[in-house]
């Protein structure tokens, strides 16, 4: 902690660890001779200060679409079922993560549950929470870039579509399905991939699948996916628990892709064989901006979230 920081207060006021040495009085040395304190709400003020500088250092806020964290924002029904998970970024349109009863036999069968430890989670079993708001997320394989954070664990996957069980999507229903998809093999090795709707097919140029390691069960794993900024081809990028890209591909931008609601434990709103495509795990934290993140801001993410 910056020495400016404990001669003030910091280390009293502030709940947040401070990684980084932030001035909080810049060049102002007391005189060892002076006998005049800060007040108490002067301390609070500089604290708290201090405290939105950290978290702002944390997580980027220039462009979050997508903050949700199974810590904040959990509505369960009566049995303690999860009927909405808050959104703490974005538009007002995309704030809420709702169950989907559509296409279900038992309405309720779609609702994940809530798991408290190691760390706050929400458990899918087969199961999703959808936004929908059809327009948000369009932007985000049409040249804007993108940025996606997963904290995740995985159970055994139970077959429905062969090796498609996925955490997170927002693939359009219908024609060539364009948009973005976070995916575990039924062996639980993990990929994700874009669809830009120039072609139809599972994998191809415009359907990149980014591959990553077999996920140890038991454990939360790291994840990130990055798209860089451009309107003819872009990078892709998958991390897996390490700042270095395990897997990376080439994407052709379309102005015209149409992308649609964002699935949370599914890769769209899949409400023809809703849980079919979904995974079987836990979700900690999922984060998504409509912007590539520098190396540096991904570094700050990753030490926050891991």
């Amino acid at each position: 902690m910056d020495d400016a920081c404990r001669m003030i207060g910091w280390d009293r006021y502030c709940p947040y660890p401070n990684p980084y040495p932030l001035r909080c009085i810049p060049s102002i040395q007391p005189s060892t001779q002076s006998s005049i304190q800060p007040s108490p709400m002067i301390l609070r003020l500089i604290a708290s200060l201090c405290a939105v500088s950290c978290l702002a250092a944390d997580i980027p806020s220039a462009g979050l679409l997508v903050d949700l964290d199974a810590a904040k924002g959990v509505t369960l029904d009566a049995q303690g079922r999860v009927t909405a998970w808050s959104n703490q970024a974005g538009p007002d349109a995309t704030r809420a993560f709702v169950g989907q009863p559509k296409g279900r036999t038992e309405p309720t069968s779609g609702l994940p549950s809530v798991v408290k430890e190691p760390r706050a989670a929400l458990s899918f079993r087969q199961q999703e929470l959808v936004c929908h708001d059809e327009s948000a997320f369009d932007g985000l394989i049409r040249g804007s870039g993108c940025t996606w954070v997963a904290v995740i664990k995985v159970y055994p996957q139970r077959v429905g579509l062969k090796d498609v069980n996925s955490f997170f999507g927002n693939l359009r229903n219908g024609q060539k399905y364009e948009g973005l998809w976070g995916c575990l093999d039924d062996d639980n090795t993990v990929w994700w991939g874009g669809r830009n709707g120039l072609t139809f097919g599972r994998f191809d140029v415009n359907n990149p699948k980014l591959v990553g390691p077999k996920l140890e069960e038991g454990r939360f794993h790291f994840l990130a996916g990055r798209m860089g900024a451009g309107q003819i081809e872009v990078a892709l990028e998958f991390f897996v628990n390490d700042l270095k890209p395990c897997a990376t591909a080439r994407f052709p931008i379309n102005p015209k892709a149409d992308a649609s609601k964002l699935a949370i434990g599914q890769e769209r709103d899949a409400i023809q064989h809703p849980g079919k495509e979904s995974f079987d795990g836990e979700i900690a934290r999922f984060l998504l901006w409509d912007r590539p993140l520098s190396d540096a801001e991904l570094k700050a993410v990753f030490e926050k979230v891991k």
